[in-house]
């Protein structure tokens, strides 16, 4: 199954390969020059907007480019082969058989109705991509979105969460407000009344979060580059 993901970063892969900025891509395209934008993939209440085939159909048209090849910017050869392609592990390199695990974007994340009081992925309206198996059957990962967690995690990078991995003092953890916030930082300390949380991002402040305010934490097991 083709993620949302994977279909957005071919569109950009597409306008790179011609010189051409996404808005360039729409100009060429005869389209609204917002129309591959990234403000533009995921609503305002947080929903995964596709790009419609209409769209890409006159891209394709507009630089030569054919379905298949297209296609291929989707889905990388080793993975049409069996393979986790893009997936560097924070601890050691992947390996086991390829399994779908759920995923959605940071925006949606925030939102109610996918993780149980847990942190574990729940309901519907997950989407899917092909990852190795790991220990943590409640594995999930998260589409990236903004500039927040840069240099480490840019705009678009997948991140694997497992919830039921320990977490300890210098992991990369998601963690997730009761006020629906959700952020993406490094453990620093837990004590009884608090977390302590350093920025990714020399731009962004640390934070520090009292523990009747955290709804869950979870620690990050892989990361695409």
């Amino acid at each position: 199954m083709l993620t949302h993901g994977q279909v957005w970063r071919a569109i950009d892969q597409l306008a790179e390969q011609h010189g051409l900025s996404t808005s360039g891509l729409a100009r060429r395209s005869g389209l609204d020059p917002t129309t591959f934008n990234r403000s533009k993939r995921i609503t305002t209440d947080g929903r995964l907007r596709w790009p419609s085939t209409e769209s890409i159909a006159k891209a394709l048209s507009a630089t030569g480019t054919s379905a298949e090849l297209f296609f291929a910017m989707m889905v990388p050869a080793d993975a049409r082969h069996g393979g986790a392609h893009g997936f560097a592990e924070e601890s050691r390199p992947l390996t086991g058989p390829i399994h779908a695990i759920p995923q959605i974007g940071f925006a949606q994340a925030g939102s109610g109705g996918f993780f149980d009081d847990a942190g574990f992925p729940v309901g519907t309206g997950w989407d899917e991509i092909a990852f190795p198996e790991v220990e943590d059957r409640h594995a999930y990962a998260l589409e990236i979105a903004g500039d927040s967690m840069q240099p480490v995690y840019r705009d678009g990078d997948i991140v694997v969460v497992s919830p039921g991995t320990p977490v300890r003092r210098g992991d990369r953890v998601v963690v997730k407000t009761r006020e629906g916030e959700v952020l993406a930082k490094e453990l620093v300390r837990k004590t009884t009344r608090h977390v302590e949380l350093r920025s990714l991002n020399p731009a962004h402040e640390d934070r520090q979060i009292p523990l009747d305010q955290l709804e869950w934490m979870a620690r990050i097991i892989w990361a695409s580059q």
